[in-house]
C-alpha cells in the first residue's frame, strides 16, 4: 500500500497569504497528507510567494533557490506564481507545479497530479476564489488571535500598486458567513480577530451594492470575542455609521489602521488614490473628535516619482502635526507593470532614503510620547509568548498589532492566549513594561 508523501509548507509576505497557507494545510491535512515544518524531511516544499515589492519577490527568489539547490521537489504558490508563471516554469526546473492566487483550494489535487508524473500548472488568469468558514484551515498564529479575511481583491488602481493585477477585483464573503466564521474561532478560544481585505472600509460594495462595515461590526458585536481589531480602513470610508459601529460595539478596538501613503494632495493626484485631497487634516480631526482614544497606525511611501522637497516637507508637518502612535515608512519600489513604473522623475536611492530617515526621525519621539501615556495604567494584554530563560510574559495591548507594532513585556503568571491585566511601569519607543495587576501589588 502506498503511502501519501509529506509535505512540508513556508509562507512569506502578507497575512493574507498566511490566510491562504492555512488553508492548504487544512485541505491537505483533511485529505490525509502529513504536514510537516521541517522542510529536510519532506518530499515536497510548498512556498507561498510574495510578489508585492522587489524586495519581497527577491526574498520568495532566494528561499526557492535554496531548496532548489537542495534537491526539494518544490511547488510554488500564491503571488510570484500569479505573476511570473512561465518564467518560473523555465528557470526552476524543480518546480513541479504552480498555483495561483486564486487556485489554492485546488491544491490536494495539484499534488495527486504531481504524485502522477504531471508537471502541473494551475493559475486562474484572473482569481475569483475566496475561501469561506466552510474551507478547512490549520492556523499559524498564537492561540489567542486569527485573522479572518471578509474580502479579497481590489477595485482600486493606485499608480504604485499590482495588487489588483496578483489578486484580482473585490470580492466580499457575506456577513453571516464571516460571522460564522467567527464563531467558530470563538470555541476555539481565540480571544482576538484581525479583520483584514485590501479595503477593509469597502467590504460589501461588490454584493451589497454599499459598504456593509458597520452591519459586519454589528454583528461581530454578538460573538464571544474580546477583541476585533481592523487593518486597512481607507480614512473617506470611515463614515459616521462606521465610526458610530465602533463606538457602540464594545468588543470593536477604537485601533483604526489608516493607509494614507500621503498627505500632499498632488503626490496623492499622482498616485491615482482614490480620494486623493480629500484626506487632509479635516479628515484625521473628525476621526480623533469621534473616538478620542483611538489608536492610529498608517503607512507612508517615500519617494513617488516627482515628489519635490514641498511635498516631502507637507510630510514631515502633516507627521509632527497629528502625532500617530504607530507609523510604517516604505521607500517607492518602481513595479513593472503599473502606471508609476513609467513616470518621469524617479529619485534616487539615496534621496529615498534620506527622506525615509527623516520622517522615522520625526515618528521616533511621537512614538515614545504615545506610548509613555500607558505608564501608571493598568491594561489588558493578550499573554502570547513565554521567555523561556527569564520566565517573563510577551504580549500585546489593545495599541499593538501582531508583527507590525510593539509589544508589552510583563512579570507574572498567566495563561497562554488569555487577556490579564498588567500594570504598566515603563515605557520605550515601541515597547511597554510591567507585571500582571494580580502579582504587581507585593512587588
Amino acid at each position: 500500500m502506498s503511502t501519501k508523501p509529506t509535505i512540508a509548507l513556508t509562507h512569506q509576505g502578507c497575512e493574507k497569504n498566511r490566510i491562504d497557507t492555512e488553508h492548504m494545510i487544512g485541505l491537505l491535512a483533511q485529505a490525509g497528507y502529513q504536514v510537516d515544518a521541517n522542510e529536510e524531511l519532506a518530499d515536497y516544499v510548498i512556498v507561498n510567494t510574495c510578489s508585492f515589492i522587489q524586495a519581497a519577490r527577491e526574498e520568495s527568489v532566494r528561499t526557492l533557490v535554496e531548496l532548489a539547490e537542495a534537491n526539494k521537489k518544490i511547488v510554488i504558490a500564491g503571488c510570484m506564481a500569479q505573476h511570473f508563471q512561465e518564467e518560473l516554469l523555465t528557470e526552476l526546473p524543480e518546480a513541479v507545479a504552480l498555483v495561483g492566487t486564486g487556485d489554492y483550494q485546488k491544491i490536494v489535487n495539484v499534488i495527486q497530479r504531481v504524485e502522477k508524473g504531471d508537471r502541473v500548472k494551475e493559475v486562474s488568469v484572473e482569481p475569483t476564489y475566496i475561501a469561506d468558514e466552510t474551507t478547512p484551515r490549520y492556523r499559524t498564529t498564537s492561540e489567542g488571535v486569527a485573522y479572518v479575511r471578509i474580502a479579497e481583491g481590489c477595485d482600486y488602481r493606485c499608480a504604485f500598486c499590482i495588487i489588483p493585477h496578483l489578486r484580482g477585483n473585490q470580492r466580499s464573503r457575506t456577513i453571516e458567513s464571516i460571522v460564522t466564521e467567527a464563531k467558530q474561532l470563538a470555541d476555539q478560544g481565540v480571544k482576538e480577530i484581525i479583520l483584514i481585505s485590501q479595503i477593509t472600509t469597502n467590504y460589501g460594495v461588490d454584493i451589497y451594492g454599499e459598504p456593509k462595515l458597520a452591519e459586519l461590526l454589528q454583528g461581530l458585536g454578538k460573538v464571544d470575542i474580546p477583541w476585533i481589531r481592523m487593518h486597512y480602513a481607507y480614512p473617506t470610508g470611515l463614515t459616521p455609521k462606521v465610526i458610530a459601529a465602533v463606538q457602540e460595539t464594545s468588543n470593536v478596538l477604537p485601533y483604526l489602521d489608516l493607509p494614507l501613503q500621503h498627505s500632499h494632495p498632488e503626490v496623492l493626484r499622482a498616485m491615482n488614490r482614490p480620494w486623493q485631497g480629500l484626506v487632509n487634516d479635516d479628515i484625521i480631526g473628525k476621526i480623533k473628535a469621534a473616538l478620542p482614544n483611538a489608536v492610529l497606525r498608517t503607512t507612508f511611501i517615500i519617494g513617488f516619482p516627482g515628489e519635490t522637497e514641498e511635498h516631502h516637507s507637507h510630510l514631515v508637518e502633516f507627521v509632527k502635526r497629528h502625532e500617530f502612535d504607530h507609523v510604517g515608512v516604505f521607500t517607492f519600489s518602481p513595479e513593472e507593470g503599473t502606471p508609476a513604473y513609467s513616470l518621469p522623475n524617479h529619485l534616487s536611492e539615496a534621496v529615498m532614503e534620506g527622506r525615509r530617515q527623516e520622517i522615522m526621525a520625526v515618528q521616533q519621539p511621537i512614538s515614545w510620547k504615545q506610548n509613555q501615556k500607558s505608564v501608571g495604567q493598568v491594561v489588558d494584554v493578550l499573554i502570547e509568548q513565554e521567555n523561556p530563560q527569564t520566565g517573563e510574559l510577551i504580549g500585546r495591548s489593545m495599541r499593538f498589532s501582531p508583527e507590525v507594532d510593539g509589544l508589552v513585556y510583563a512579570k507574572g503568571e498567566a495563561r497562554l492566549g488569555s487577556i490579564m491585566p498588567v500594570l504598566i511601569t515603563s515605557a520605550d519607543f515601541y515597547d511597554l513594561y510591567g507585571y500582571v495587576d494580580s502579582g504587581w501589588s507585593t512587588k
